[in-house]
């Protein structure tokens, strides 16, 4: 059994840790998934760790263990953002596993949930744009004008996943403070699946123009920086062209990992480079999204 550290603290950067003690793939062991010493995990680290236990599943490997937080808090967490729920269905779950009520939600949280096709898009961004007026209203002091763009950013997300992973993925949406890098809230959106990849998603139509320099850095940059899809009809693929748009706006941010590779268009609060390449490979594509409350807000 290949034994897989979880971070202690598990979101979009510190995935390169666990991407890094991925054995070969397809794993010619078991996985244990640790997570017994892990206190913390973003909607990044939540989907990220489903879209691994589905990668597995789908290539019909044996079902990987997972050892749950010792801590309860932390266990209770991980029930209430609803990723032991769907964690039960890829994973043999280790340790103490917190029940969820049933009528717990969260003004903050939106529970981390199965994109399967395009009616899963339009149910999730409607589910969303019902609490969305108070959350970015309330917890970001932004103006209600911003909610249609946030819907519409977070639908955009979500239907990559149907158009170019060829299987299914993760969504989860969490308020957070970001005290040191930011000095305030952000609502943070992670998408994740265990698809084809941007490289192999984009080769047929791109790769012949690189020749021996393509990769995993560049197809990401090819579709986030220069707008371009794997469709040739004019105006498919532009979904990511207008969520930077609206993120340009909002001082907000976009990192997308693929493969071995993350690319994202930084703001000045964020010190994260715009090209990161030769990362541990990870099945599939992440995408985080962060969106600021205005400098007023607490």
């Amino acid at each position: 059994m290949h034994v897989l550290p979880v971070p202690t603290y598990l979101d979009d950067r510190s995935l390169d840790q666990l991407a890094a003690n991925l054995p070969s793939w397809p794993p010619e062991q078991r996985l244990l998934v640790d997570a017994h010493a892990t206190e913390w995990a973003s909607p990044a680290g939540f989907t990220a760790l489903l879209t691994l236990g589905q990668a597995l599943k789908e290539i019909g490997g044996p079902a990987p263990r997972l050892t749950l937080p010792g801590a309860d808090g932390v266990a209770s967490y991980w029930a209430k953002a609803g990723f032991l729920q769907h964690a039960d269905d890829f994973f043999e779950l280790h340790g103490k596993v917190p029940r969820r009520k049933a009528a717990e939600t969260s003004e903050t949280l939106l529970d981390v949930t199965p994109i399967r096709e395009s009616k899963d898009v339009h149910e999730i961004v409607g589910r969303i744009n019902e609490r969305s007026t108070q959350i970015l209203k309330r917890e970001l002091d932004l103006e209600a004008s911003v909610v249609g763009g946030f819907g519409q950013s977070l639908s955009e997300t979500c239907q990559n996943i149907t158009e170019h992973a060829g299987t299914g993925g993760w969504v989860a949406v969490h308020v957070y403070n970001f005290r040191r890098r930011l000095g305030r809230k952000a609502v943070v959106i992670a998408v994740s699946d265990a698809g084809i990849g941007f490289r192999r998603s984009l080769e047929a139509t791109q790769a012949k123009r690189f020749g021996d320099r393509w990769s995993d850095g560049l197809a990401i940059e090819t579709a986030l920086i220069h707008n371009i899809s794997r469709f040739r009809d004019p105006g498919r693929g532009q979904g990511l062209a207008g969520t930077k748009r609206y993120l340009a706006r909002w001082h907000g941010k976009i990192s997308i990992r693929s493969g071995t590779a993350r690319v994202c268009i930084p703001p000045a609060w964020d010190d994260e480079p715009p090209m990161t390449e030769g990362l541990g490979w990870f099945p599939g594509s992440q995408v985080t999204i962060v969106i600021p409350a205005r400098e007023s807000a607490s």
